[in-house]
Order: C-alpha cells, then structure tokens, then sequence
C-alpha cells in the first residue's frame, strides 16, 4: 500500500490555492519532478499530503490507477480541488499564477523563466536516459562528460551574461522563482548539491544560486527535517 504524510499546517497559501493538495509520486527519496513540486510548496509553507508508491508498487499501479488520473501514465500528479493536475512544470507555473509570486512580473521576466526552465527540462530527460539505462555504466559516465558538462557550462553562461540573472543570485536577480526550484533539483539529482556544491565547483553562478537556494529559510528548515529523504 501506498503511504501518506501530512507535511505542514494550513495556511494562506492553501487558501490561495483552495485546498491541500495531494502529491501523487513514487518514492524516489528526494528526488525527481515530483520533489520541485514538494519544495515549492515548502517554501510557500502550503501544507501538502505526500503520497508515495514504492517501486515495487508503482507498475502495478501505473497499469491500474494511475491511468485513470492521467491518460499518458506519468507522475507526479496532484490532486486538488477534485480536479487532477498533471505535468510538473505545469503544475509549478500553475501554483505560481495561484500565489501570485514565483515567477516573473513582466512578459520578458516570464519569458526568461519559462526558457531557463525548458533548458533544465531537456537536460533531465537526457539524465533520466543515461541514468536508468540498462548498461547505466557505460551511459551515465559518458553523460556527465557529454551532456551534463554542455548543459552546466550553457547555464553558466546564461547565467552570467542575462541582465535579470546578472543581478543574483536567482535566475531573476533578487527574485526567487519556480524556475529556480527547477534548476536546484536537477543539480541536486545529479548529486552536483552535495558535499557543500562541490560538484559545481568550476561553476560559481550556479554554485551560487543553489547556495542561495538552500539558505531560503523555509527551505533550509526542510532539509534538517525527516520529510527530507536524500
């Protein structure tokens, strides 16, 4: 059986978005699509269930319940207001327009955001296909030497010589979005976060936006916390 843990008191923010929602993900730890959607939510200070299928469920599942909340049988879904929310950057920029925050204020902040998140949504799914691969010990050592390093010195790059994200330390200077949650969890899947970002030692804006990222009072309060997995 699936379990489920309530994470956090209701608050404003849940009034915002007219419920607690309920995440629907395997428990993959900390990780994954489904956690940049825990931790926006933990920096809201929205209270969230938090249901979990373990992987020896989760096929089972995906075949028989799964389908019925999501046609193309991926997670996570949330579900909120009777209604099920499906495709997590979706989700994130829906909470987003909810709260009235975590995104840009003008077309081109928006614009930028959106763009940075995309970058960040074709390097995982290349991770995704190199991590949980059959010969995984052949493709994720050539990813990290490919892909990822082109991904993390064009983020660097970008992030460097935008004139939002020049201001830092977030992809909108001082303004902390979902995007940023996006881009910190893929560091932090690709254990690039660990150790102090020791991985991103030869990237100091990224080094410096996922510092910035933790040291968000909420968020940092969550990463002591049990609800924090690895």
């Amino acid at each position: 059986m699936p379990t489920t843990q309530r994470a956090l008191h209701p608050s404003a923010g849940n009034d915002a978005l007219g419920g607690v929602p309920e995440i629907l993900y395997f428990d993959f730890a900390s990780r994954g699509r489904g956690q940049a959607v825990r931790l926006l939510l933990e920096d809201a200070q929205i209270a969230y269930d938090d249901t979990r299928y373990s992987f020896q469920e989760y096929p089972e599942w995906k075949e028989a319940g799964l389908m019925e909340l999501n046609p193309v049988k991926t997670v996570p879904v949330v579900k909120l207001n009777e209604k099920n929310l499906t495709q997590s950057y979706a989700i994130l920029r829906y909470f987003a327009k909810l709260l009235r925050s975590y995104d840009g204020k003008s077309p081109e902040e928006q614009f930028w955001v959106d763009a940075l998140c995309d970058i960040v949504s074709d390097w995982r799914t290349l991770y995704l296909q190199a991590f949980f691969n059959s010969n995984q010990r052949e493709t994720y050592p050539k990813h990290k030497e490919g892909d990822r390093k082109r991904f993390l010195e064009g983020l660097q790059a970008h992030l460097t010589s935008n004139e939002f994200s020049k201001a830092g330390p977030f992809i909108l200077g001082q303004t902390f979005t979902y995007a940023d949650i996006v881009l910190y969890q893929i560091a932090h899947d690709e254990d690039l976060t660990q150790e102090g970002g020791k991985g991103l030692q030869q990237y100091h804006r990224l080094k410096q936006l996922v510092n910035a990222v933790e040291e968000r009072p909420n968020i940092k309060a969550f990463l002591a916390s049990d609800r924090y997995r690895g």
